[in-house]
């Protein structure tokens, strides 16, 4: 039986890993990072913060312009980070780019009870996301209504479905400290998972689903979204799956340095790297995706050195 987690042991987590994998990972520096590139897997490093979100920005615009009335597609993108948004707003207007043919995904959604929040909740992704990029665009070259599909736990049929009727190129997200994509979350550990966590290959087949979060993710959010005030942050969410990830054709992970810290963003690239897929470290299932990219900043990326405060 693997060693229960150090942070929440009715979960699975990254803790519950073999330690040789953690210590292999914590010693990486940023050159070895940049080394951990493979066929299906590469990495990137931008110097600068004005780099590094335009060059977020632009994946949108790049994915938006390959979108024709024969081929509509779109990108699933993330709120977390969220610096990007107002940049695509900004260049779909100074270009004059159209984009009556192209989609757009929200990865996830808070859910109270059994119904999503609405955009009147201060802590929408949905209302960050119209507020951020969507209401800024031009109407001359808004994107329809209907082309923008947001997560629902009563729509969740039509939002998987969607991605199976319009190719999404791109899946872009950052990572949270416990290590996932949208709200890909470890699960808890009970029932048949009371001792080993899902192999790698149940947990791919997992849909879009409301999902319980781990208690990492609650204190991330309240941190990063919500000044520290824990009890202010939903306990569920709706979020896209495994499924959907891998229709899309690329997945891009986002590593400002804000969100995970030195280990993690260090775990996640070495793990994929060297295709170790666990689903305690849901990020590493990524291994099996034929193309994933990580951007890092490169003063994000800090050290894994004990440093007394």
């Amino acid at each position: 039986m693997r060693k229960l987690s150090s942070i929440a042991p009715e979960w699975w987590d990254y803790t519950t890993l073999n330690e040789e994998i953690q210590a292999d990972a914590a010693k990486l520096t940023v050159k070895d990072i940049e080394q951990l590139s493979r066929p299906g897997f590469s990495i990137k490093i931008f110097d600068s913060r004005e780099s590094f979100y335009m060059a977020e920005a632009l994946e949108y615009i790049k994915t938006w312009k390959e979108a024709t009335e024969s081929r509509p597609a779109g990108i699933c993108g993330p709120i977390g980070p969220t610096e990007q948004l107002p940049l695509v707003a900004q260049l779909v207007n100074d270009l004059e780019i159209d984009l009556k043919n192209a989609h757009f995904w929200g990865m996830d959604e808070w859910v109270i009870g059994d119904k999503e929040v609405g955009l009147d909740h201060p802590l929408s992704f949905a209302r960050s996301d119209m507020d951020l990029c969507f209401n800024r665009i031009d109407k001359k070259w808004a994107m329809p209504k209907e082309n923008i599909h947001f997560p629902t736990a009563g729509g969740i049929k039509d939002f998987s479905n969607s991605f199976f009727e319009i190719k999404c190129l791109l899946m872009q997200g950052g990572q949270g400290e416990v290590k996932h994509w949208a709200f890909n979350d470890p699960v808890k550990r009970e029932g048949q998972y009371k001792d080993i966590p899902p192999s790698p290959e149940e947990y791919r087949k997992l849909k879009t689903r409301v999902v319980d979060l781990h208690p990492m993710t609650l204190i991330q959010n309240a941190r990063t979204s919500g000044g520290g005030v824990v009890s202010n942050i939903p306990v569920r969410a709706v979020t896209v799956g495994p499924v959907e990830t891998w229709k899309s054709e690329k997945v891009s992970i986002w590593h400002f340095g804000s969100h995970d810290n030195p280990f993690g963003i260090r775990l996640t690239a070495f793990m994929i790297s060297k295709k170790i897929p666990d689903s305690s470290v849901p990020m590493s299932l990524l291994a099996g995706h034929p193309n994933v990219r990580f951007n890092y900043y490169r003063e994000g990326i800090g050290t894994c050195e004990v440093e007394m405060h």
